[in-house]
């Protein structure tokens, strides 16, 4: 695998597994190209909300907008800068505030392989 950089328009945006709100995925890296971890954008629309129990471990970066994320041991909100860790096997509630969101991520392992097990 070589050096990339890679931005949002890099990514092509599918709308996240199981959700039918205005939620997609964008991976720019994964395992189809050698990876070991999942690399990607994700874009919430307003007022979006995802729950999920992960099956991976996910790390999201927030770029644009605003998310909170609940668990059982509370919630945590990240704007622009921000990073919110979300173990594996951990319930979580994601949610997008009035101006949407833009996060990029990253998993361990891939979360396509993970969901499909």
């Amino acid at each position: 695998m070589r050096v990339q950089k890679f931005a949002v328009s890099d990514a092509a945006f599918e709308r996240s597994p199981g959700q039918t709100g205005d939620i997609f995925a964008g991976n720019v890296v994964d395992q189809r190209h050698g990876a070991p971890v999942t690399i990607g954008f994700g874009r919430y629309g307003k007022n979006q909300t995802l729950e999920e129990t992960m099956t991976v471990d996910d790390v999201m970066v927030v770029l644009e907008g605003r998310l909170s994320v609940s668990s059982k041991a509370g919630t945590v909100s990240a704007g622009p800068g921000e990073i919110i860790h979300m173990p594996k096997g951990e319930t979580v509630t994601i949610r997008s505030h009035e101006e949407g969101a833009v996060t990029a991520y990253v998993t361990y392992p891939h979360w396509q392989e993970a969901r499909a097990d």
